[in-house]
């Protein structure tokens, strides 16, 4: 069974006030589940619960500003490409 994010959120800060035991038997899930939850919390912060297919950044900020710079990179290459494209249409047909 797939659980939303909010619902994980609210389960760890349920198992925080009355504990893991109580949180997973109240909840209806295993406590291994919750167990597991609270792990990828403690060590993952806000991008804990992110979903399948989906990268996880890391939490050194180096690495997030080159995450960023390599997209905006990718970004304006295509931007460029098109603009290019677009020269080039408008160009030819100006010749005619």
């Amino acid at each position: 069974m797939t659980y939303e994010k909010s619902f994980k959120e609210e389960a760890v800060r349920l198992s925080e006030e009355i504990g893991v035991k109580n949180a997973a038997e109240q909840l209806g899930i295993s406590y291994n589940t919750l167990s597991h939850w609270r792990y990828k919390q403690k060590c993952y912060g806000s991008q804990a619960y992110i979903g399948s297919g989906h990268k996880r950044m890391s939490a050194d900020p180096k690495e997030q500003e080159i995450y960023q710079l390599r997209k905006e990179n990718a970004e304006l290459r295509r931007s460029n490409e098109i603009l290019q494209e677009a020269l080039g249409f408008f160009a030819k047909n100006r010749k005619k």
